[in-house]
């Protein structure tokens, strides 16, 4: 097994085509579907399902894909360390659930230290990918939250891909919505308030589940739903629907805009995770990278120093 054959691998993978994939590698396609059928014989599994619309990764083809990223990123962090000339920059990156606080942390890290020397990836996604991110090493570090109705399975997956959750700050739930919507006028909110107005949720892909929502109390009754993927959207929709979201009441102006308020939600006394523990993952026992104990630096600093104007 080559560091190549590991490259053509993720390469095939993130394609979805052998023909594609070659494209991209500046590579005959026979060659590259010769290189992926050795690799297979040597491995003795089935990494790609083939099919006349492409391929697709088997179970087993999926663990190894992600068990590949990560060698080639130390592969190619022991290039960039040790290799002739040392000309390439050195890497950091993120994966967070969609929190305006940790891109504002990291808008100042990267105003720190400057991207002469560094490249720098931020990549706000689905929570699933957020783990899968910090697993391959394709993040460094993770953001995202536990509460009490989610704890339990996601220490769990955490645990199984050899990740550990570091807390950093307990929050009670805020419905968050445009100023312009009259229950932004309102100094609690409760359920019932909610009735007429459509419930915004972060989309969580072929992973959907209540346990990876990004908002808590997920598993409540909501009359109306509308799912989103990006910030921006969600702000939309708060517009244009009146629509709202339940979050850490940790709110970004700078970047979301003065036009959005944090109102405190009032869940009822027997609600199971209405308060949010946000913390960051990383590798078991990993030593963070001098700018990535920044950055923890950075958030912790936005976190604790975050004052309620409530």
């Amino acid at each position: 097994m080559t560091i190549q054959q590991l490259r053509y691998a993720v390469a095939v993978s993130e394609a979805g085509s052998l023909n594609k994939a070659s494209e991209t590698l500046y590579i005959a396609q026979p060659s590259l579907t010769s290189a992926i059928q050795e690799l297979e014989k040597e491995l003795g599994v089935t990494l790609f399902a083939r099919s006349g619309r492409g391929v697709t990764l088997t179970n087993d083809g999926v663990e190894f894909v992600r068990y590949a990223r990560q060698l080639i990123q130390q592969y190619d962090g022991l290039l960039e360390k040790y290799g002739k000339g040392g000309s390439l920059k050195k890497k950091f990156g993120i994966s967070t659930q969609h929190y305006s606080f940790a891109v504002k942390s990291f808008v100042e890290l990267v105003k720190k230290y400057g991207t002469d020397e560094y490249e720098f990836a931020i990549r706000e996604t689905m929570t699933r990918d957020v783990i899968d991110d910090v697993f391959t090493g394709k993040s460094e570090i993770g953001i995202l939250y536990l509460s009490d109705f989610n704890r339990r399975p996601l220490e769990k997956l955490l645990r199984s891909n050899q990740l550990e959750f570091h807390p950093l700050k307990e929050c009670k739930a805020y419905v968050y919505l445009w100023k312009g919507n009259p229950l932004a006028k309102k100094s609690v909110i409760r359920f019932e308030d909610l009735a007429e107005y459509p419930c915004l949720a972060f989309e969580q892909g072929a992973s959907d589940s209540f346990y990876y929502a990004e908002e808590i109390l997920s598993t409540n009754e909501y009359p109306r739903i509308i799912r989103a993927t990006d910030r921006a959207t969600m702000l939309n929709l708060m517009v244009g629907l009146g629509g709202y979201t339940l979050c850490s009441g940790v709110i970004c102006e700078e970047l979301n805009g003065s036009d959005y308020a944090a109102v405190p939600f009032d869940a009822g006394e027997d609600a199971v995770g209405s308060r949010m523990e946000i913390g960051y993952i990383t590798r078991k026992n990993a030593v963070l990278s001098s700018i990535a104990k920044q950055y923890v630096q950075e958030i912790d600093g936005y976190l604790q120093g975050y004052h309620e104007n409530r």
